[in-house]
C-alpha cells in the first residue's frame, strides 16, 4: 500500500480484499454481536454504575471508528500497483534505509507507507510523520531533516530506498 500526494492509497488486491472483508465483518456481524452486548448489559439495571454496559459503548464507539477509518480508506483506493518509482528516490511503497546524524553505523531500516500496511515483518513510518515527510522525495545520498517532538531538528542521511516487495 501506497499514497500519493492526490490523497490515493494503493492498494494490492489481496490487502484490498482483507480490508473489505474486514470492513464487512465490522459493519455487519459485529454490529450484531455489540448491539446484542449492550442490551444484555442494559437489562443488568443502574447504567451509571454499570461497568458491563460503559465497557460494551466504548467497544462500540471503537469500532465505529474503525469502520469508518476503512470506508473513507477504501473509498479512496485504487487496486493494482503504484505508480512506478524510480529505485533511489524516496516515496511511498519504499524500504528506506537511512543513517543518523552522519553515523553511517546507526541505522534503521524502515517501509514508508501508510499504517494500514504496518507488519511486524518491518518497521513503518506514515509519509505524513516528521521522519516520513523528511525524507520523502529525497535520493540516495542526500540529508534529510525532520523536527523531533521536542521541537529540535534531526538530521539523517539515505542510504538506500528501494520498492518494497512482501
Amino acid at each position: 500500500m501506497t499514497q500519493t500526494s492526490e490523497n490515493v492509497t494503493w492498494l494490492t488486491q489481496e490487502a484490498y480484499n482483507q480490508l473489505k472483508a474486514e470492513l464487512e465483518y465490522l459493519s455487519g456481524p459485529a454490529r450484531t454481536e455489540i448491539a446484542t452486548k449492550i442490551a444484555a448489559a442494559r437489562e443488568e439495571g443502574d447504567l451509571k454504575e454499570n461497568g458491563g454496559y460503559h465497557a460494551a459503548k466504548e467497544e462500540q464507539g471503537k469500532q465505529e471508528l474503525r469502520v469508518r477509518q476503512l470506508t473513507q480508506l477504501l473509498e479512496n483506493a485504487k487496486v493494482g500497483e503504484a505508480p512506478s518509482v524510480a529505485e533511489g528516490v524516496v516515496a511511498p511503497g519504499m524500504v528506506v534505509t537511512i543513517a543518523f546524524d552522519g553515523d553511517e553505523d546507526d541505522t534503521t531500516t524502515f517501509l514508508l507507507a501508510s499504517r494500514e500496511y504496518a507488519s511486524a515483518a518491518i518497521e513503518t513510518y506514515s509519509p505524513q510523520s516528521p521522519l516520513g515527510s523528511g525524507v520523502n522525495g529525497k535520493k540516495v545520498g542526500e540529508d534529510a531533516e525532520y523536527e523531533l517532538p521536542n521541537g529540535r531538528k534531526a538530521a539523517v542521511k539515505i542510504l538506500e530506498a528501494k520498492p518494497y516487495t512482501a
